[in-house]
C-alpha cells in the first residue's frame, strides 16, 4: 500500500492529505438547512450534514490530492449515524481514487487488537460470508502495548494490501510529557525507541520504494526531532500533522523528507476545509462555495510545500 501512496503523491507532485474532521461549525448553514429539514436537529441530522459537506469537498479536490484522512471521533460523537457518515465518507472517496487513512488511534491487548484489525483493515465473518465494514487503507494505532498489539494487523497488511501510521512524536504541545522520556543509560528519548521498533516490525513490509507498510505519525510543530527521526528511519514513511492551523510550516517539515524530497504525507484539516472561514479566502469565496475555498487551500498548500522540498 505504501507504493501505491507514493506513487500518488509523484503523480500529483503533492504530499498532501486533506483531514476531514467536520465539525458543525465549520458546515456552511445551507448544507445545515438542508440535513435539518430532512432528519430534524437530530444525530441523524448532523451525520447528514457531514457527509454532503465531505462529499463536496472530495469532489473540489480529488484530482490534486492522493489521500484523505477521516478522523474518527468527529463522527463517533454522533453515535450510530455518525459513524455510518463515517463509513460513507470511506467509500465515497474511495470511489473518487483516493487512498484512505482512518485516523483511528485505536489499539489494545492482542485479542482486542484483532477485532480493530479485522473491523478497519480486514473483514468480519458472518455465518459464512465476509463483509468489509470500514475500508480504510490505512489506519493510525497507538503503539503502547507494545509488539503483541501491533502484529493483529500483519496479516491483513500482507494479504489486503493494508498500511499502518504508529504514534511517535505527535504534534501536540503536550506530547513531551510521555514522548520525550529519556530511556535507557544514553538517555534517548522514547520517540526515538517507538521508532526504532517501527522499522523492526516493518521490516518484512517494504515495497519498491523502501519504504515500509508501517509508517510513523511525527507532528510538523516539532521540526528538530522530525528530521532526527528521518536520519534514524531512512525506511519509515512519515504521516506528518500539524501544518498549519496548528502552527507548523512547510519550513517546519521539510525534514520530514529524504533527499529525494519523498518520505512523507502532510496533513492538513481545518486548514482545507474550513478554509472559507479563513479571512485569506473569505473575501474570494461566499460560504455556497467552500469547496472552491478547500481546493484554492490544497493548491495553496502544494505550491508551499514543492517551495521547500
Amino acid at each position: 500500500m505504501i507504493d501505491k501512496l507514493i506513487e500518488q503523491i509523484q503523480k500529483l507532485q503533492n504530499p498532501t492529505v486533506v483531514g476531514l474532521d467536520p465539525r458543525l461549525s465549520m458546515i456552511p448553514e445551507h448544507i445545515k438547512e438542508k440535513a435539518f429539514e430532512e432528519h430534524g436537529k437530530t444525530l441523524a441530522g448532523a451525520a447528514a450534514a457531514f457527509l454532503a459537506f465531505n462529499q463536496e469537498i472530495i469532489d473540489a479536490t480529488y484530482d490534486l490530492i492522493p489521500a484523505v484522512k477521516p478522523q474518527v471521533a468527529m463522527y463517533e460523537m454522533y453515535g450510530a449515524a455518525g459513524m455510518q457518515a463515517f463509513i460513507d465518507t470511506v467509500a465515497y472517496a474511495k470511489k473518487k481514487g483516493l487512498i484512505v487513512i482512518g485516523d483511528v488511534k485505536r489499539n489494545d491487548i492482542a485479542s482486542t487488537a484483532q477485532a480493530y484489525s479485522d473491523g478497519h483493515l480486514g473483514e468480519v465473518e458472518i455465518e459464512g460470508e465476509l463483509i468489509e465494514p470500514f475500508g480504510e487503507d490505512f489506519i493510525t494505532v497507538n503503539p503502547y502495548l507494545g509488539t503483541e498489539s501491533i502484529e493483529p494487523y500483519f496479516e491483513h497488511m500482507k494479504n489486503r494490501d493494508k498500511g499502518l501510521f504508529v504514534l511517535v512524536k505527535t504534534s501536540n504541545a503536550g506530547s513531551g510529557e510521555i514522548q520525550d522520556l529519556p530511556m535507557g543509560s544514553e538517555g534517548h528519548p522514547l520517540y526515538e525507541t517507538v521508532g526504532q521498533l517501527i522499522d523492526k516490525w516493518g521490516a518484512a513490509f517494504r515495497g519498491s520504494y523502501g519504504f515500509s507498510d508501517i509508517g510513523a505519525v511525527v507532528g510538523a510543530t516539532h521540526p528538530e526531532q522530525g528530521a532526527r527521526l528521518r536520519q534514524l528511519l531512512p525506511h519509515v514513511f512519515f504521516l506528518v500533522p500539524g501544518y498549519g492551523a496548528q502552527g507548523g510550516t512547510a519550513e517546519d517539515l521539510a525534514g520530514c523528507f529524504n533527499r529525494e524530497g519523498i518520505g512523507a504525507i502532510v496533513n492538513s484539516s481545518r486548514g482545507i476545509i474550513a478554509a472559507y472561514q479563513n479571512k485569506k479566502y473569505s473575501h474570494q469565496f461566499k460560504p455556497d462555495e467552500f469547496a472552491q475555498a478547500s481546493r484554492q487551500a490544497v493548491l495553496d498548500m502544494k505550491a508551499d510545500l514543492n517551495r521547500v522540498l
